[in-house]
């Protein structure tokens, strides 16, 4: 096997489409080698780019948790976590309901017709 890896046997190499590859070239963001118009690529170098690049998965929940779990973790109480988001949720839910326009399952037209006794 060969030292060198075409653009071929690394994208089957790292699983990607060639693509991707010739994208991550182009901007320099993968460690690469050209010879004239080829593009080469060490295993080595491969492997210590995706070492680089590992990221660990932190679940938010997770975080949440500990944060509610811990309440002396950063100096905060786990009412006032509690109360943060209590408001948030306000906040996003209130940006969706506007009371211009009346609640979403109420029909004007209905109102009108069982207001003058027919249906």
């Amino acid at each position: 096997m060969s030292e060198y890896l075409s653009v071929t046997d690394a994208s089957n190499y790292l699983n990607v489409k060639k693509s991707f590859l010739y994208s991550m070239v182009q901007s320099g963001q993968i460690p690469h080698y050209r010879f004239g118009r080829m593009i080469r690529f060490k295993h080595s170098d491969l492997d210590t780019w995706i070492e680089d690049h590992r990221k660990e998965k932190i679940g938010v929940s997770l975080r949440a948790g500990e944060i509610l779990r811990k309440p002396d973790r950063n100096n905060l109480n786990p009412d006032d976590v509690r109360g943060i988001i209590k408001k948030s949720v306000a906040s996003v839910t209130a940006k969706g309901y506007n009371l211009s326009h009346g609640k979403p399952d109420q029909d004007k037209d209905l109102r009108k017709e069982v207001s003058s006794g027919t249906l």
